[in-house]
């Protein structure tokens, strides 16, 4: 049976495609868990970061984090609208644009998980690189060895598509990780609860210690200016930049409503995790760059090795001096951390990419669940995509690409907290964010966007307009799922959470409009301001 929504078509029919669910098996107590392969993100670009913003890039990870702590309550609250969804924040507010456009809606979801899935190759990528230089000299042949497959030197200096050995180590480490999930995210979970707790020591003991041995002394902390040598319009712009980059990694702790239909209490639940997952990114992305920045000075992490993520994990284990063998165990704990990270982006983006087929943004067979109640054929869809970005040189251009995706994804997200305090204030909440909060974060959208203005003009007009184009590649994929497969008729669960009933009705007007031309004016006005 079909129903009409305000021009809206929607199947009232359950969605067949898989005979089995995500189960209700998870405490706030696991996903917090989950979660905690968060902080082992800044192993990914705290080198990079330095190098491009000089010693402020502690106060960028500091600022990042906590403009990512204010945004969670939004997330909270829309994710108790919706507590039989999984699949994250940009599941629950593509419901609230799908009245306003049918292309909006599944933008969001999509760009969620162009920036969540690269965690896969790059933190595998940093793994590879761990071991192979634990034992291997720089010029031994298999550290140099590599098949070039092609020449993209045009989207970054440098960069190609190869095969090495970082490639196939990294793709058995993935491949391993893969397996661990598929048996079910609620055994995955004790996994993952032993290596947070070996995973975030290593990030805790390298933090610490140079701040109590004295290494970290504040010579290397002055002058406290941007690495372009002063905080004009120059150097405000490298600063920006840098917020750029790094909230691909703050924010990432939103992953923990991913998996509001797998909480035992949902409507506790969600906002436990959050807020407890949060502060525990707070103190290390607080930590972490301090003491890494520090310790080393600019002129240290501006070294290839520190900038390409190689070497970070053997410089933090040196700082703690604790000889071979205990430099030794924190990169084994390290790794143990990155891995949790990975497996945190695997759990959260394959849910993603299952919700977002269930509800009829994504091709049908992503909505396949095992026996074990995994996700698999979206699963395998990360794994697959994973492979492919592992084989390229430089994947710093995945960051700057996917963080694209991320600022675009948190964009309409945040606004879409208040279009449904307009549009659904008949559904009950478990938790309402305060007014002058949901504002607040409504406007930190438009401050993310302007980091993107920003970054085009700063890092690299390819890298941006790549990410753009990436995004848009959800056109044809949404078309091809609702109207060669659904005939233009949304399935169940989209029904039931627009409310067929009617109840919910366009109160926002033309302001969700206004906000997207907004947007893009941010974007546009940030660029042309800093080019």
């Amino acid at each position: 049976m079909n129903a009409n929504n305000g021009g809206m078509a929607v199947a009232v029919a359950e969605n067949s495609a898989s005979a089995h669910e995500l189960r209700r098996s998870l405490s706030w107590v696991d996903v917090f868990f989950v979660a905690s392969g968060v902080p082992a993100l800044v192993l990914f670009s705290v080198g990079a970061l330095a190098d491009q913003v000089g010693t402020p890039s502690c106060l960028v990870w500091l600022a990042s984090v906590m403009m990512g702590f204010s945004r969670a309550f939004t997330y909270a609250e829309i994710s108790g609208l919706f507590p039989d969804k999984a699949g994250g924040a940009s599941v629950y507010g593509s419901i609230a644009w799908l009245p306003y456009s049918k292309f909006i809606a599944p933008l969001s979801v999509w760009c969620n998980w162009i920036a969540w899935t690269p965690i896969l190759s790059i933190g595998t990528c940093l793994i590879a690189g761990y071991i192979l230089t634990s034992f291997f000299a720089p010029d031994a042949a298999v550290m140099t060895w590599q098949y070039v497959i092609a020449d993209v030197g045009w989207l970054r200096d440098g960069l190609t598509i190869r095969l090495n050995a970082t490639f196939f180590l990294g793709a058995a480490i993935l491949i391993g990780i893969f397996t661990a999930q598929y048996f079910g995210i609620s055994k995955a979970a004790k996994i993952i609860i032993m290596l947070s707790l070996t995973g975030l020591l290593p990030l805790t003991v390298v933090s610490l210690v140079p701040l109590i041995s004295g290494d970290v002394v504040m010579s290397n902390l002055t002058p406290f200016v941007p690495k372009s040598g002063a905080w004009d319009m120059e150097g405000i712009g490298v600063f920006l930049g840098g917020m750029y980059v790094a909230a691909w990694t703050t924010y990432a702790f939103e992953t923990c409503v991913c998996y509001t239909r797998e909480f035992k209490d949902p409507q506790q639940d969600v906002i436990k995790s959050l807020v407890r997952s949060g502060i525990l990114c707070i103190v290390m992305f607080a930590l972490v760059p301090f003491a890494f920045v520090g310790a080393l000075g600019v002129a240290g992490v501006s070294r290839p090795d520190i900038v390409d993520g190689s070497g970070v994990g053997m410089t933090l284990a040196n700082l703690v001096h604790g000889g071979p063998i205990i430099t030794m165990a924190i990169i084994m704990m390290l790794i143990l951390a990155i891995s949790l990270a990975v497996m945190t982006s695997m759990a959260g983006s394959s849910r993603t990419l299952y919700q977002a087929s269930v509800d009829g943004w994504l091709p049908r067979y992503l909505s396949h669940v095992n026996s074990h109640g995994s996700p698999t054929f979206a699963m395998c869809t990360d794994l697959v995509f994973n492979l492919m970005l592992l084989m390229m040189s430089d994947y710093m251009v995945v960051i700057l690409a996917s963080t694209c995706g991320y600022i675009i994804f948190n964009f309409l997200n945040l606004q879409s907290g208040w279009i449904h305090r307009l549009d659904s204030s008949h559904i009950k909440r478990a938790f309402r964010a305060p007014n002058w909060l949901l504002g607040l974060n409504s406007c930190l959208g438009f401050v993310n966007l302007s980091f993107m203005g920003v970054a085009m003009a700063e890092l690299g007009f390819n890298n941006i307009i790549t990410g753009l184009l990436i995004c848009l590649l959800i056109i044809p994929v949404f078309i091809f799922r609702h109207y060669v497969q659904d005939h233009g008729v949304f399935p169940t669960s989209t029904a039931e959470a627009s409310d067929v009933d009617e109840e919910r009705t366009k109160h926002a007007g033309i302001l969700p409009y206004m906000a997207l031309a907004a947007g893009a004016f941010t974007v546009l006005g940030c660029y042309k301001l800093f080019s």
